[in-house]
């Protein structure tokens, strides 16, 4: 099958480096991840065939040194990395990024720029995220766990499609900060709010690209379209 006719989770999962190009070209690798490199380009107005050329230079290339190749690792194994480097890290980052969020709203509020209704947002995104996980930790991955793999597709189809409400809040906060952009003039405290914000929007897409395009795929895969 071409590249261009295959879908974006297949070759985020099978190309070191693909991720980053999506992202560049704003094509939604994680939640998007069933549709075609194709259809996604089309449907975001950019122009397919440099990606492809760029995907085939890639295509062409080793992981970098030390990366680990998720795809390759055991259904357990990946479980243990997403508790690991996605939710824990979730729990960590959030009350944080809320605290500096009302700072901000409370010392800069009558400004034109700022961030109104960010902390909401993320207090939202918090308690959404939380339920997500529980589900994940109370049934999906147990059944895992007890080889009952072959029975997850109901609450996978529930998980994918709270994963679309997560990269909606995503689209939403990014509106709300230009693209998590601080103003010029912005303090100390703004700065390094939408430092932590950036870091948590790259972690919640990694986060959600390995669930839909690796794990979940092994027990229910997507139909591309």
């Amino acid at each position: 099958m071409e590249l261009i006719d295959r879908s974006l989770g297949q070759l985020a999962r099978q190309i070191p480096g693909a991720t980053r190009l999506f992202d560049a070209n704003h094509l939604d690798f994680c939640c998007g991840g069933n549709h075609s490199l194709r259809s996604a380009a089309a449907k975001a107005g950019v122009d397919a065939a440099p990606i492809v050329e760029e995907l085939r230079t890639l295509e062409g290339r080793t992981a970098l040194d030390g990366e680990v190749d998720w795809a390759d690792a055991t259904s357990s194994q990946l479980v243990d990395h997403i508790l690991e480097r996605y939710h824990a890290v979730h729990r960590e980052q959030l009350p944080e990024l809320i605290r500096l969020a009302r700072k901000v709203e409370q010392v800069h509020g009558a400004r034109a720029d700022c961030p109104r209704g960010l902390a909401d947002q993320l207090a939202a995104m918090a308690q959404e995220l939380e339920s997500h996980m529980r589900k994940e930790e109370d049934v999906l991955f147990p059944m895992i766990a007890q080889g009952r793999g072959a029975l997850t597709g109901t609450p996978i189809t529930v998980l994918r499609s709270e994963h679309e409400d997560h990269g909606a809040a995503l689209r939403r906060l990014e509106q709300l900060t230009g693209d998590i952009t601080p103003p010029r003039a912005a303090c100390t405290t703004w700065r390094a709010l939408y430092a932590g914000l950036r870091t948590f929007r790259e972690d919640l897409v990694a986060h959600i690209h390995t669930e839909n395009n690796i794990l979940f795929e092994r027990f229910a895969p997507a139909v591309v379209v």
